[in-house]
C-alpha cells in the first residue's frame, strides 16, 4: 500500500471510530434497521479496518442478519439496503472533514462495502431459497396424511396432482404406517387427483407393490366415471389390483376382507359386526 493510500486509510478508519454515534444514527435512519443491529457490525467492520482487514466476522454477522430477515419475510433489496446505506453514512462525516485522504479513503471504502452488500444478498437468496424448499417438503407432508379407518386398515387419501417426488412421500408414509399399525389392508384414494395418466398409473402401481411386499393387500378407491374412461382409453391395466368408485365402497371391501360382517340396515346407515370363530 503506498503512503497516500495508507494515509487515506488511517483517516476513514478515524472518522469511522471517532464518529461512531452520529454515524449510526443515521445508518439507522437511512437503513430503518435499529441501532442495536446496527452497533455490532460497525465494530466489527472497524476492527477489521483498524487491523489486518479480515473480514471473517463481519461476513459472519451479516451471514446471521441476512437468514433471519429471510426468515422474517423481508425482501432482498430491504436486507442489502442495510449494507449499502452504510455509504451514505460514511460519506456524509466524509464530506463534513473535507479533507482529501478522507475522500480517497471513502473510495476504497465504498468499494469493501459493495462487496458486503453482493455478500449479504447472495446470503439472504440462498437462506430463501432453502426456507421455500423446506415449507414445500412441509406441504408435501401435511398433503399425503395416512390415516386408520378401522382395526387393520389404513387410507391414504390423496388430493392434487400425483408425481414422482409426491410417490415416493406416500410409499415412505404408506410403509412406515403398515409397520406401526401392523395394518395389512391399505386403501388408496384418488378422488382428489384431478386426472390419471399413464404416469399417475405407474405411480399407483409402484406404492400397491410395495405395499404388497409388507404382506399388506391394497384396493384404489375414488376411481369417477371420467377417470375410469380416461384408464380404458389409453389401454392401462391395473392388473389383480382391486379397484372401487368410493372410499366407503373399498371400506366396505377392506371390513369384509378383514373378517367384519358389514350389513346395510334399513335406513342409510350401516350396522357392523364382527365375525366370532
Amino acid at each position: 500500500m503506498t503512503v497516500p493510500a495508507d494515509a487515506a486509510r488511517r483517516r476513514i478508519v478515524e472518522i469511522f471510530t471517532s464518529q461512531e454515534e452520529p454515524l449510526l444514527r443515521r445508518w439507522s435512519q437511512i437503513s430503518g434497521a435499529p441501532i442495536d443491529e446496527l452497533r455490532d457490525l460497525h465494530q466489527a467492520l472497524r476492527t477489521a479496518l483498524a487491523g489486518d482487514g479480515d473480514l471473517a466476522d463481519v461476513r459472519g454477522l451479516l451471514g446471521e442478519l441476512s437468514r433471519s430477515r429471510a426468515r422474517q419475510g423481508y425482501t432482498p433489496s430491504d436486507t442489502a439496503r442495510v449494507v449499502f446505506s452504510l455509504k451514505e453514512a460514511v460519506y456524509e462525516q466524509v464530506e463534513a472533514d473535507g479533507q482529501t485522504e478522507a475522500l480517497r479513503g471513502f473510495a476504497w471504502l465504498s468499494r469493501l462495502i459493495d462487496d458486503l452488500g453482493l455478500f449479504t444478498f447472495e446470503t439472504y437468496s440462498a437462506a430463501r431459497e432453502k426456507i421455500i424448499i423446506d415449507q414445500a417438503e412441509q406441504l408435501l407432508e401435511l398433503s399425503t396424511p395416512v390415516v386408520k379407518l378401522w382395526e387393520g386398515i389404513v387410507a391414504v387419501p390423496l388430493v392434487g396432482t400425483l408425481d414422482s417426488a409426491r410417490t415416493q412421500v406416500v410409499m415412505e408414509k404408506l410403509l412406515q404406517t403398515l409397520v406401526d399399525t401392523g395394518s395389512e389392508h391399505a386403501v388408496i384414494d384418488i378422488t382428489g387427483v384431478p386426472a390419471v395418466d399413464t404416469e399417475v398409473a405407474q405411480h399407483l402401481l409402484k406404492t400397491v407393490v410395495a405395499a404388497r411386499l409388507m404382506g399388506a393387500e391394497c384396493v384404489i378407491s375414488g376411481i369417477r366415471p371420467q377417470i375410469a374412461h380416461t384408464i380404458v382409453t389409453l389401454g392401462i391395466e391395473f392388473g389383480d389390483i382391486v379397484t372401487k368408485a368410493s372410499l366407503a365402497d373399498a371400506l366396505a371391501y377392506t371390513l369384509t376382507r378383514s373378517g367384519v360382517q358389514v350389513k346395510g340396515a334399513a335406513t342409510t346407515r350401516v350396522a357392523v359386526r364382527a365375525e366370532r370363530d
